[in-house]
């Protein structure tokens, strides 16, 4: 035998081994995902965005797992969703049975600083991102309020509502409050943004920002089409007006680089808008078959049309990808980041 032959001997070998590995490692999740549940926790009240598109993951991603287990939603709403991602980093079995969809502001609450953040965010398993987001401000249309200029030159606080400390809604707020001297203070407390949006309604806040793109669409469709709710900013890279309207886009009101980074550290959180995240410690085999199963899921003909009919968009980011943005985050330099602590009233 040549030294040719005696090399693609070896290289068949390492192939077959490696195959033999990997279908060995699924057949191992498959047998224990077999008549299993997956309890899915959502960091936000039922009805919101993030409930809307995890319930429509879990109805069609069963039939791509390994041995096809039923998954369910647990609500676990609390702190913008804060209380899930402790939960997620802490107390959920590290089996493949328990799972986690929050917000990215809450992922990312130890770089900004949050003493109740009690994880390492790079230490989740990322699995996917539903969809690529942005976001924006809004009021109800009879609350006095028809720009942002008239918030920033208020005599008397506007009122704005968000879920807790580490959302998105409180976030944003807190940088036209810090960025651009809008005059507003935020309550906190709401179970999500569909409860921020009866709020909104019956008058007891303002104003309201975590307006994603994919919750306009979903949740608040009619009350935009019918005029009642109203947006004054928006937060995007790009102008969005097919929704957003008329709205000013916030980058165009900045000037500095330090300006533009600090707006990227929060506003591109966004970007990750619905994960799928696994507990720290899940092993490698289930790791790698959620991922491909939550990739096969969102080019499943089923999941799309339903995705279509319910006026979901879907924008997939793969697990490996989702993670490499986490990591990105913890890369920016430090002194931007005292500054966005700084804004969240945080050292």
């Amino acid at each position: 035998m040549n030294r040719t032959q005696k090399a693609v001997g070896a290289l068949t070998v390492a192939l077959i081994t490696t195959f033999l590995v990997s279908t060995a490692r699924a057949d191992a999740v498959a047998d224990f995902y077999k008549g299993k549940q997956v309890n899915v926790i959502v960091g936000y009240g039922p009805g919101g965005g993030y409930d809307v598109y995890t319930r429509l993951l879990l109805r069609h991603m069963p039939r791509h797992v390994p041995g096809n287990p039923t998954m369910v939603v647990q609500n676990m709403p609390g702190a913008g969703s804060l209380r899930a991602a402790n939960f997620m980093g802490n107390a959920a079995s590290r089996d493949g049975l328990t799972l986690g969809v929050f917000g990215a502001p809450a992922a990312l609450d130890p770089l900004f600083g949050n003493k109740d953040a009690k994880f390492e965010t790079t230490g989740f398993a990322w699995l996917g991102n539903m969809i690529r987001d942005t976001a924006a401000c809004g009021t109800w249309h009879n609350s006095g309020i028809t720009s942002l200029d008239q918030i920033v030159k208020s005599k008397t606080e506007i009122v704005f509502g968000a879920s807790g400390t580490g959302s998105y809604g409180y976030q944003h707020a807190m940088v036209l409050k810090h960025m651009l001297g809008a005059n507003l203070r935020v309550v906190t407390g709401f179970t999500g943004i569909k409860d921020i949006g009866l709020a909104l309604e019956r008058g007891e806040v303002q104003a309201a920002c975590a307006l994603a793109l994919s919750t306009a669409k979903s949740t608040f469709e009619g009350n935009v089409k019918r005029g009642e709710l109203k947006y004054f900013v928006q937060f995007g890279k790009t102008q969005d007006v097919s929704y957003f309207g008329g709205a000013p886009n916030f980058y165009k009101m900045i000037k500095t680089e330090e300006q533009i980074q600090i707006a990227d550290l929060f506003f591109l959180q966004s970007e990750i808008a619905r994960p799928l995240i696994g507990p720290p410690g899940l092993q490698p085999a289930f790791v790698a078959a959620l991922r491909k199963a939550m990739a096969d899921t969102m080019t499943d003909r089923a999941f799309l049309a339903e995705a279509e009919k319910s006026g979901l968009d879907i924008d997939f980011v793969s697990g490996e990808e989702t993670a490499q943005s986490f990591a990105d985050f913890y890369k920016t330099p430090p002194e931007v980041v005292a500054k966005a602590r700084e804004i969240m009233g945080r050292k």
